[in-house]
C-alpha cells in the first residue's frame, strides 16, 4: 500500500490551511504563560514564515493527504552560537486527526534531505518542556537535548 501523504513545497494557496494548524504549537507551553498571548505569538511565527519573501536559506513544506494540507514545516539555515551552520526548524505542525501516521517523520526527513544537500552539520528545533509527546517523537528520530532554558517566575 502506498502512503497517501505527499510532501511538497508550500504555495500561497496553502496559507489558510497552514494558519489553521498553527494553534497546535501552543501545546506544551508552560501553564503560567497567558494562553491568548501564546496563541497570538505562534500564529505570528507561522504567518511570518509563510509571508516572508522566498529565500535560498529557507524551506517551507506542506504535507498533503487526500487533497488537504495536514502538516507544515518551516526551516531556515542559521548560524549556531558556536559558529556552525545548522538547519533550524521553526515550525513543525501536524493535524491532530492524522497524528501518528508518519507525517511528522516525513516532514523531518524532507528537512534532513534539504539540510544534507546544503552541507549543514545539524538540525535543531525547540519545543515546550511540558510537551512530552513531541519530546518523545523527536528523541525517537535521534534528536538530543542540547540547551535548557530555565525560568524563574516572579
Amino acid at each position: 500500500m502506498t502512503d497517501p501523504t505527499r510532501i511538497r513545497p508550500y504555495a500561497p494557496s496553502d496559507r489558510d490551511a497552514v494558519l489553521a494548524l498553527a494553534p497546535r504549537l501552543t501545546e506544551g507551553v508552560a501553564p503560567w504563560r497567558d494562553p491568548a498571548a501564546v496563541r497570538t505569538a505562534v500564529v505570528g511565527w507561522v504567518r511570518g514564515s509563510i509571508d516572508s519573501p522566498d529565500a535560498d536559506d529557507r524551506l517551507l513544506l506542506v504535507a498533503e493527504r487526500d487533497g488537504r494540507v495536514v502538516g507544515f514545516a518551516g526551516a531556515v539555515e542559521r548560524e549556531h552560537w558556536s559558529g556552525s551552520a545548522d538547519a533550524y526548524i521553526g515550525e513543525l505542525i501536524v493535524d491532530r486527526a492524522v497524528e501518528g501516521h508518519g507525517i511528522g517523520r516525513a516532514l523531518i526527513n524532507a528537512v534532513r534531505d534539504w539540510a544534507g544537500r546544503r552541507g549543514l552539520g545539524a538540525i535543531s528545533l525547540e519545543t515546550g518542556a511540558a510537551n512530552e509527546p513531541a519530546r518523545a517523537f523527536y528523541a525517537a528520530l535521534g534528536f538530543a537535548e542540547e540547551d535548557v532554558r530555565l525560568t524563574l517566575r516572579l
